[in-house]
């Protein structure tokens, strides 16, 4: 008697869509949170296949800080009308103007982690009780702590000692008002795991994860892109380079790495044979050894 095997990507596949599938049974008003990223669109593809022919239902939500990719916006358009379900824009710039937040001075300035106050903000303003996260384990030590169902407090903070077991798979998102969780449904999958599951399904990604030529400046061991926000510092200059961007995030803090990768089969080829996670590039992470850590206990992704 034959027996069916699922291969690893349906494995991963399978579990991300029971989790995404447990959110939508146990709260009330979910989100998934979107960036334009490779892992936010990964999430927003399972979440399309977890509800199939049903539409994804729950809206998107994006925290703009103002100093995206304009390639990144775009696609968020893109998919939105695509998908054809609702967005919440938290804006960052509205914090700053409003007095909410204070922007960052100086050379490695960032406004990252002002994200966290208009995340929260957006979370109350809608009565978000979980926000649905592109996180994995595998990207940065502190994510590496998550469960699937991350319990926040009151003010929005992540406490890595508080959290619920989940044993067999049982999750449990009961909580008190004024809470809220944060689910992250790909937490198992590496960075492979996520070129080869968009190469195996063709999903269409923006076009900074593929090799390009760009004006960059050599700034904290990576070539951050130039733009309207970058101010030289003296002895740095604009260069040309081919390039490929591995995470995206803020314009001003995202370093790409030199590649010649441009199509998908060549990016899953070049990234097998990496030593260093896809943050690595990020000038945001390397504040300090517990930077991603301090900002999650604060409120962040």
């Amino acid at each position: 008697m034959s027996k069916f095997y699922l291969n690893y990507l349906d494995e991963l596949e399978s579990e991300a869509i029971f989790v995404l599938r447990e959110v939508w049974a146990q709260f009330q008003n979910p989100v998934i949170l979107f960036s334009g990223g490779k892992d936010s669109i990964l999430v927003a593809h399972l979440a399309k296949k977890a509800f199939f022919p049903a539409k994804i239902p729950f809206p998107l939500m994006h925290v703009d800080t103002g100093h995206n990719f304009p390639e990144t916006i775009q696609f968020r358009d893109d998919t939105i009308k695509e998908l054809g379900v609702n967005l919440i824009v938290g804006s960052v710039q509205e914090a700053i103007d409003d007095g909410r937040v204070a922007e960052e001075k100086g050379k490695s300035a960032t406004r990252n982690s002002l994200q966290i106050t208009t995340l929260l903000d957006a979370i109350e303003a809608h009565k978000v009780d979980c926000a649905i996260g592109g996180g994995r384990r595998d990207e940065e030590k502190a994510r590496a702590k998550e469960r699937f169902f991350s319990h926040r407090d009151d003010f929005g903070q992540w406490d890595p000692k508080n959290q619920r077991p989940e044993l067999w798979n049982l999750f449990n998102g009961k909580h008190f008002e004024g809470e809220h969780f944060r689910a992250f449904p790909i937490s198992n999958w590496t960075e492979m795991d996520v070129w080869n599951y968009i190469k195996r399904e063709n999903i269409a990604i923006p076009s900074l994860y593929f090799a390009h030529e760009r004006e960059v400046v050599w700034r904290s061991d990576s070539w951050i892109p130039n733009s309207n926000f970058l101010k030289l510092e003296e002895g740095e200059k604009i260069v040309k380079k081919k390039i490929r961007f591995r995470t995206l995030g803020d314009i001003t803090i995202t370093g790409g790495i030199e590649s010649d990768a441009d199509t998908l089969e060549k990016i899953a080829e070049e990234v097998s044979g990496m030593r260093q996670t896809e943050r690595g590039n990020r000038t945001d992470d390397k504040r300090s050894e517990s930077a991603m850590e301090d900002r999650k206990r604060q409120g962040y992704f």
